[in-house]
């Protein structure tokens, strides 16, 4: 406290009594007292008529004592809090839960606390990060789908509100210190750029301290970092650097700092691995151990991880193991070399997951060490939805292709086998991997209508409280009850108002009675359900869902009807059939029409409705270049996202820059977007001028200028004029400089989607990774004077 509560009711007092008194000839009596009513206070302390200022001040010294503000102070006793997520995993994908990668720590970890066998996510990234971190459903806060993908519909706007505020900042205002490291992917794309604003940013959401990455993904050895709001490099000269072991690094140095600083003060740490999302990569000392431990394929992977989860427990002795889908292709069909390649893909998923694993391990054994463990509470899920789909029924040597509509030949997987999980390729798996990972139930990611694409395996950990180490709990949950079970631990009520704003209801419900009642029934009872168009709801052990319509490669393929009147719907007991099994929909009707109305009464209170696919809704999405169709850049801005560059995509442009050469060899990027998966450069090797187009794999194409250019001034120009105004068309690249063409070729493809996803749009210097390899990031910066660059989009 500044002042004493009745030291500023005196300084109140006395100021109203001195304006009441400087307007007696304009109000007096009773009509000042009505204008005034705390002169009435004045009356009880002060004499009349009213002191000297010289009396006052000194009735002030009398009466003063000093004090300072104070800090919020957690509740005695709280722990340390660290949330860990991982990325696409599956529940039958570690051995923790019978799958066969080996996961130590975190195997060690459910030995220390308990299993949880039926926790559900909401079936894609950044709609399972908001409700894990908001404690509300997805849907209700904006975040029904991926930032990458957002409509105009309230309930996939990707813009978190306000009155959704998150545990961190619960945490924070009670005494906690927080940190969040590695992947977040809940900014809405026009909010990345350096520009902001930053409210929907980590350091604008409860945590004082970030390092990791904004986006979807990133590369695990030249990945696309934020410290706070500031972009940074990687080392680009450390061959060994690992993101991983980054993230790690950066955790336990933060653990130790605050500790040493701190040490009265608990911690909330979120940390998220982009593993195991595409990429799939991992050293190359990780990968070799599992070479050779997935020829006998996803079929006989699937059976035998079945078998060790019912030896586990992890699933109920009488579960069934749901058929391979017709769409997925017996591992026995297969040729040689297709099972080759593919054993191959899911030896580098296997690899990371297991080097992630790793490196967590690190942060618990460093606590461990330091003596903090006991009363840590750890709240550990594998994966923030089901194992993908994503990879298609080839997998994909680079995820960019995928997203960009281009359909690798398998041949450039044959001959860049090697290459499978290292720097040189951004490789995710075939669809049956996904599918085999998510044993026992069906379907995958982005399927939210099956516990294929929701279930995951999620482990509690407090040594100080929870006593029935290594136990099983089987109650059914969601990804909104981890934050209230948080609050329970740390002594925290979930505030009405935050910030000055009033909060919207958490939807979750704690999990904490599970620790000594492991019988229980479940304190949720109902959860709705939607990403991509399916559906499904929970109530009361019964589960109905719709058939899917999409597949998850088709993502941007309008298939079968958006009208969910038209849809196919299933129904399980669940209670009774772990693996929705046992489709009961045409002998149980009037079940299935029951949850049907519950699902549209929640579909509604949450803002899912209108139910639509990704292209509905679309049009208009805010961007940091809104409308314009000219950019004037200055060399030296760096890292500028999608949706703040110069969108190329689908249009003729034309690229200018105005610049001074001292030497006739100069090199360096005049612009660049994109980098070694995917993008253009624009830049002078030797002085000649090199416009590059890198649309994926083989489809590179190269306009080069027939000599040098020589010292002094010049203006060069590249114009890209399109066959058609559509995307992925190709064009006609002509290069000029001082008005003299120089060079021209053709681009024969284009990229789709997108330029990158997260490498961003540089001028005068290239970063993260080169677009080709005629120059390296580290000899990228342009040796000249770029004085300006302009972009000139043709509409």
């Amino acid at each position: 406290m500044w002042e004493s509560g009745r030291l500023r009711n005196l300084r109140r007092s006395f100021a109203a009594a001195n304006l009441a008194h400087g307007m007696g000839r304009m109000v007096s009596g009773a009509a000042a007292i009505a204008l005034f009513p705390s002169a009435l206070l004045a009356q009880a302390v002060m004499p009349q008529p009213h002191m000297s200022a010289s009396e006052f001040a000194g009735r002030v010294a009398a009466d003063a004592k000093p004090g300072w503000p104070k800090s919020p102070e957690a509740p005695k006793g709280a722990p340390n809090v660290i949330l860990i997520l991982t990325d696409d995993v599956g529940y039958g994908a570690t051995s923790a839960y019978g799958g066969p990668v080996p996961t130590p720590n975190f195997d060690a970890l459910g030995q220390r606390g308990l299993r949880y066998t039926q926790y559900n996510n909401a079936a894609i990234c950044s709609a399972t990060r908001a409700a894990l971190l908001t404690g509300r459903n997805e849907h209700a806060v904006g975040m029904g789908t991926v930032t990458n993908a957002p409509t105009g519909y309230e309930g996939y706007s990707s813009v978190m509100p306000k009155s959704a505020g998150t545990v961190a900042e619960m945490l924070k205002q009670n005494g906690y210190m927080t940190a969040a490291i590695g992947k977040w992917h809940l900014v809405p794309e026009w909010e990345e750029s350096q520009a902001g604003p930053f409210d929907r940013w980590p350091t604008q959401q409860g945590f004082e301290y970030y390092y990791g990455f904004i986006g979807a993904d990133t590369d695990q050895f030249a990945p696309s970092l934020m410290n706070g709001t500031t972009p940074v490099e990687p080392p680009h000269d450390d061959p060994s650097y690992v993101l991983d072991r980054d993230l790690a690094d950066r955790a336990i140095a933060w653990i130790d700092q605050q500790k040493q600083l701190a040490p009265g003060r608990p911690f909330f740490m979120y940390y998220a691995t982009g593993s195991t999302h595409a990429p799939h990569q991992a050293p190359v000392d990780w990968i070799a151990k599992f070479r050779g431990k997935f020829d006998q394929g996803w079929d006989a992977m699937r059976e035998e991880s079945f078998a060790r989860q019912k030896k586990l427990g992890v699933i109920p002795a009488d579960a069934k193991l749901t058929p391979r889908p017709a769409f997925i292709p017996a591992w026995s069909s297969l040729t040689p070399e297709q099972k080759k390649v593919f054993a191959r893909l899911m030896e580098a998923y296997a690899a990371e997951l297991s080097y992630a694993d790793a490196q967590i391990g690190r942060v618990i054994d460093h606590l461990k060490a330091e003596g903090q463990l006991d009363n840590t509470m750890i709240v550990f899920v594998q994966g923030d939805n089901g194992a993908s789909g994503e990879g298609a029924k080839q997998g994909s040597l680079y995820e960019q292709a995928f997203i960009n509509q281009y359909p690798e030949p398998f041949t450039d997987l044959v001959q860049n086998i090697d290459k499978i999980g290292g720097p040189e390729a951004y490789n995710n798996y075939p669809t049956g991997w996904g599918w085999a990972m998510n044993t026992p139930f069906q379907y995958y990611k982005q399927t939210a209508s099956h516990f294929g694409g929701l279930r995951d395996g999620m482990i509690i950990s407090w040594p100080a409280k929870i006593k029935d180490m290594g136990g099983l709990r089987s109650q059914f949950h969601y990804v909104t009850d981890i934050v209230p079970t948080i609050l329970e631990a740390a002594g925290v009520q979930a505030p009405a108002v935050l910030n000055g704003v009033q909060q919207m209801p958490i939807d979750g419900v704690s999990m904490a009675y599970t620790y000594e009642a492991p019988q229980e029934p479940s304190h949720r009872r109902t959860q709705v359900f939607e990403i991509m168009q399916n559906l499904g709801i929970y109530h009361d052990g019964w589960w109905a869902g719709t058939t899917p319509t999409n597949a998850p490669w088709e993502f941007f393929k309008t298939v079968g009807t958006t009208d969910p009147n038209d849809r196919k719907w299933e129904l399980y007991h669940v209670a009774e059939d772990y693996s929705q099994s046992n489709n009961l929909a045409k002998s149980n009707r009037k079940k299935l029409l029951e949850l049907q109305q519950i699902f549209w009464a929640e579909a509604s209170r949450n803002k899912i409705l209108p139910i639509h696919s990704a292209t509905e809704g679309a049009a208009g999405v805010p961007s940091m270049r809104g409308t314009r169709t000219s950019f004037t850049f200055k060399s030296g801005l760096t890292r500028v996202p999608p949706r703040a560059a110069p969108e190329t995509i689908g249009h003729s442009y034309t690229v200018t820059a105005d610049m001074m050469l001292e030497d006739a060899q100069t090199n360096g990027v005049i612009v660049t977007h994109g980098g070694k998966f995917g993008g253009y450069a624009f830049y002078l090797d030797k002085g000649v001028p090199v416009f590059h187009y890198n649309a994926i794999g083989q489809r590179q194409y190269q306009v080069r200028g027939g000599q040098a250019l020589p010292s002094g001034e010049h203006q060069l120009k590249a114009v890209f004029r399109s066959d058609q105004a559509k995307a992925g068309s190709g064009g006609t690249m002509t290069l000029y400089a001082d008005g003299q063409q120089v060079g021209t070729g053709r681009i024969d493809a284009t990229l789709f989607a997108r330029i990158s996803l997260y490498e961003g749009f540089d001028v005068g210097q290239d970063t993260i990774s080169p677009v080709n390899k005629d120059y390296s990031i580290a000899t990228s910066k342009f040796q000249g004077e770029l004085k300006s660059v302009t972009f000139y989009m043709d509409k």
